[in-house]
Parts: C-alpha cells; structure tokens; sequence
C-alpha cells in the first residue's frame, strides 16, 4: 500500500477512537511523531492502535505496567504525553 494513503488510514483511526481522551492522546502522538516514522515504526503503532483506549491510557499514564510486547522507544515517546494539546 502507498506510505500516504497507510499514513491516512492512520490518521483517522488514531483521531477517531471513540473516546475524547484517546483521540487526544493518540491522535496527538500519532500527528506529533508520524512524519518521520519508518515502515517497521507504522507497523508498531497499527498493531499499537488495535489495543482497547483503556489499556493504551493506563500504560502512558504509568498505571498498568506496558506489555512487553509494546516496549520500546515507541511506547517511551507515547509515555511523554507532551504531545497532548492542555487547553488553559
């Protein structure tokens, strides 16, 4: 499949999770880093993003341990959460 149209294939399913906290948190990380991911990097947040939003919260929030299926420098920027847009 072309880089573009896997990159929006991603897009909207990173934007549209279904709950506004996930759609924050992986819409943002997926719009703040995607740009210069390598085929091996989409392939990690596709299975990624298959994850329930309540799992994929819990492990960037440091309340469930991370799989070790999903650790990795990945999951270490996931963790960040400096992506997430505050609003003041």
């Amino acid at each position: 499949m072309d880089r573009d149209i896997r990159l929006k294939r991603l897009r909207f399913r990173a934007w549209h999770r279904g709950v506004k906290e996930a759609d924050l948190m992986v819409g943002g990380f997926f719009d703040a880093h995607s740009a210069g991911w390598n085929d091996a990097e989409m392939a990690w947040f596709e299975a990624f993003i298959e994850e329930q939003d309540v799992d994929i919260m819990a492990w960037a929030m440091s309340v469930q341990a991370v799989p070790d299926r999903w650790q990795g420098p990945m999951m270490e920027a996931f963790a960040t959460l400096t992506y997430v847009p505050i609003a003041r």
